[in-house]
């Protein structure tokens, strides 16, 4: 999408042959991620027993075909949460096996070097990987199901007028409620929050994996958030594969004001600040009646000479702000990468990680690594957060 394209209003078509090449993709990507860690792990040198070899190749072969029968079953349309749990831990395992295969091929050679002969070598190198493997896997489990820490930021933002400076934004975004059951969790989250003294809260989107009815209980602690001025919330990526249009309901239904490509503007000391908020950039190609990302909508009517903070999930809808005269866009998405190295391959696609950066004179980006996890219970070298944003005037 171009910068000054900042409506999205036809779902994408498909192509022909896009179901084959998605098919052929995906069956090339799982080969490499079963294959390299079953490879280093049973052959490479490290002349195990038969055995050994020929049942760690049933396993492997077995979690092969069995793993995305899982993840479909999980994640479609039924979002079944036995599948889902089974698929999304063995994806976090094959992961992190899978990396840290790959750099096992240093620790052979360091051995080489240090003159330790094979077969020893490649079983030495086998168990270092094995073991680093199982302990980051092990704290990034813990990672994943803790009480995010609060990460307090400050943002000047020049055109903010010194009745709102000092204004306290508190950031919620990517707790996917899903099919880990984390009621006690979000009643926790929201305790912290309400320990923040917010002016503002706002939820950056994907709430939940699953419809309304699944995961009402996760989401009621939503309810009970706390906040002098707003409690505001737009729709992320995952609300569309959810009931989007539910979801924006019920969080109306919660208290919490949702920005459908629209805006609000909050006073304090006499100085007021647009809240804007648009929909999630696939919310066009979903099909969902009336979701797409409108900027000109979410800000028609606003007085231009007000600041304006944008809620906008993904940092890849940062032109649009920029476009826009946005001074502050607040997105989520991104997850901080979730698990080492998947950084690398989220920047492919954002502008920015985590953290707060500047994209033009006026605008500048926050982007929270989110305070739960998607799909595979872990973080690692990615903590979650519970952004406390304080606005000063500049």
């Amino acid at each position: 999408m171009s910068v000054g394209e900042t409506v999205e209003t036809e779902p994408s078509r498909r192509r022909p042959g896009r179901a084959i090449r998605f098919a052929l993709t995906l069956i090339a990507v799982l080969l490499l991620l079963f294959g390299v860690p079953w490879f280093f792990l049973f052959f490479s040198g490290n002349d195990w027993p038969l055995a050994v070899r020929v049942t760690g190749t049933v396993v492997f072969a077995a979690a092969l075909v069995v793993f995305p029968l899982l993840m479909f079953s999980g994640h479609g349309r039924h979002h079944r949460d036995g599948p889902a749990v089974i698929a999304d831990t063995m994806l976090g395992v094959i992961w992190q096996l899978f990396v840290w295969s790959l750099l096992g091929q240093l620790v052979t050679l360091a051995l080489w070097i240090a003159g330790v002969d094979g077969p020893a070598r490649f079983r030495i190198a086998t168990a270092v990987i094995a073991v680093v493997a199982l302990v980051l896997l092990a704290w990034g489990y813990a990672e994943a199901r803790r009480v995010p820490r609060v990460r307090r930021v400050e943002v000047t933002i020049p055109r903010l007028g010194p009745g709102l400076d000092g204004l306290r934004l508190v950031q919620l975004t990517d707790t996917h409620y899903g099919p880990i059951e984390r009621s006690r969790w979000s009643r926790r989250v929201t305790e912290v929050v309400n320990t923040l003294d917010a002016d503002v809260v706002a939820h950056t989107g994907d709430i939940a994996d699953g419809e309304v009815a699944q995961r009402r209980s996760q989401a009621a602690p939503l309810g009970d958030i706390r906040a002098s001025l707003a409690r505001v919330y737009v729709t992320g990526n995952h609300e569309y594969f959810s009931g989007a249009q539910r979801w924006v309901e019920h969080m109306a239904e919660l208290g919490w004001e949702a920005l459908h490509n629209r805006h609000v503007v909050i006073t304090r000391g006499g100085d007021s600040l647009v809240l804007a908020g648009v929909d999630d950039r696939t919310a066009a190609g979903s099909g969902v009646p009336g979701h797409h990302a409108d900027h000109e909508a979410a800000l028609e009517g606003a007085d231009p000479s007000l600041p304006v903070l944008l809620l906008a999930h993904q940092p890849a809808q940062i032109p649009g702000a920029v476009a826009h005269g946005v001074d502050l866009q607040i997105s989520g998405h991104t997850h901080g990468g979730q698990m080492w190295p998947f950084h690398y391959l989220v920047l492919t696609d954002q502008p920015a990680l985590q953290g707060l950066s500047r994209h033009s004179e006026r605008t500048q980006l926050y982007t929270s690594r989110g305070t739960g996890f998607w799909g595979p219970p872990f973080r690692i070298f990615a903590p979650s957060e519970i952004t406390l944003l304080t606005l000063r005037a500049g």
